[in-house]
């Protein structure tokens, strides 16, 4: 595996861009989440997909179950 490696800028209210390859790469639009991992190894980033209202109702039928449905939402697993 390659490891590529792109430099971002915090601006004086600490945002930065996310570089077009790696937004590309991992299908991010705006309202995505970014989830910040810490650990005793460093931080990971995860990405996170918007999910509407209307996603959630396709979801649902009489036989879900509840819990699992909002593990789904939280993983942000595709329906």
């Amino acid at each position: 595996m390659v490891k590529m490696i792109y430099k971002t800028e915090l601006s004086n209210d600490f945002q930065t861009i996310i570089p077009p390859e790696i937004r590309n790469k991992f299908k991010i639009s705006p309202g995505d989440q970014i989830e910040w991992i810490i650990s005793n190894n460093g931080v990971k980033l995860k990405f996170r997909k918007k999910v509407s209202i209307d996603e959630v109702f396709g979801i649902i039928d009489s036989e879900s179950d509840a819990v699992e449905l909002k593990r789904k939402v939280q993983r942000g697993d595709k329906f």
